[in-house]
């Protein structure tokens, strides 16, 4: 990859060059075609009867679909196998991977296996401190960065080598994505930190919920200024409010998350019961914002435990019928599949 004194790509490398049709995903967006993806929780026990609802609720309004993990430094069931039964419904996922939890052994064996599964998209993040989540004694691991982790996936995916300089082969198939703050401190240092994790690797970048557009249009234009979206494919993060009690938390309580007075306004004017209608419309008006600004390639819905929301925001706006999916092969589901249906001689 040709980068400048910065470590920012050059302009002329395609984003995820090679294999950068590795994935529905990665094809969607390097048509040029408006991109949309969702997200799904996993289980806090081993019942997966809310995955198959929610990834047929969901299959046909979403490109891709983002499996948590272990979100908010909570105990749900693993991605990987969540996200291999996503597969098998007919959904693309998108496998996060936090560094909180694992050190590098474990992050490169996992991204090898999901890779056999069948899964192509990875989106990387450092994950949200121990202290917050139902164990707070765990010991944090962050044996890498993101940044770091970003960088590893890439040489694993692009070079067929290992983070200690082993060469692996066949090398996984992987289109690699990050995770990007418009709104965090200090605000003019974010464009640069996004610079710094394309220049390790990252292909696609979903952003932090999205309430307060023209924030989010100054940070765009300082990342067009940087030359970063004709590098990267950014995903706007979105997400309905479901209640005036939802909006003032996050105003007040989450860090790095900016909603403005006018929102939170909005939803204590509407009825209780009328709120859920309220945030979607707000969501969908978002959207409709984000979508104009240049170097936006997309949006990651983000209705957390409210799947049935999906198809609403995107049909309202005006985001459906989706493209044909290019669902990926699994090397494990068709060794199973010939060993449990082998073809006769």
């Amino acid at each position: 990859m040709n980068t400048d004194n910065r470590g920012i790509p050059s302009v002329q490398d395609p984003p995820n060059s090679p294999g950068q049709h590795v994935s529905n995903l990665a094809a969607i967006l390097k048509s040029g075609r408006f991109a949309v993806a969702a997200e799904l929780s996993p289980p806090k026990g081993v019942n997966l009867d809310s995955i198959a609802r929610d990834a047929a609720t969901v299959r046909d309004y979403a490109d891709a679909v983002n499996v948590t993990d272990n979100q908010a430094a909570s105990v749900r069931m693993a991605s990987i196998p969540v996200a291999a039964l996503l597969l098998t419904h007919g959904v693309e996922p998108v496998m996060q991977m936090t560094c909180r939890d694992r050190n590098r052994l474990a992050m490169q064996a996992d991204l090898l296996g999901a890779s056999a599964l069948g899964i192509r998209n990875l989106l990387c993040l450092s994950g949200d401190h121990g202290i917050w989540g139902d164990h707070p004694e765990a010991k944090n691991v962050y044996d890498v960065d993101s940044i770091h982790l970003v960088r590893m996936a890439r040489n694993l995916t692009e070079h067929g080598v290992m983070d200690n300089g082993r060469p692996i082969s066949p090398a996984p198939q992987l289109f690699i994505g990050a995770a990007a703050n418009p709104f965090a401190p200090p605000f003019d240092y974010r464009p640069a930190r996004l610079g710094k994790k394309v220049a390790a690797g990252a292909r696609f970048v979903q952003t932090q919920l999205i309430y307060n557009v023209e924030r989010f249009k100054t940070y765009m234009a300082r990342v067009r200024d940087l030359g970063l979206h004709e590098v990267v494919y950014i995903l706007a993060g979105v997400g309905p409010v479901k209640s005036v009690g939802a909006a003032r938390f996050m105003a007040e309580k989450v860090a790095g998350m900016e909603v403005p007075a006018e929102i939170v306004d909005r939803m204590a004017k509407t009825p209780k019961a009328a709120q859920p209608e309220e945030g979607i419309r707000i969501c969908v008006e978002i959207i409709e914002q984000v979508r104009e600004i240049p170097g936006v390639a997309g949006i990651h819905i983000m209705a957390v435990h409210w799947a049935e929301a999906v198809p609403e925001i995107v049909t309202r706006a005006r985001l459906y019928p989706r493209p044909p999916r290019i669902l990926t092969s699994s090397p494990l589901f068709e060794a199973l599949e010939e060993i449990n249906h082998p073809l006769t001689p």
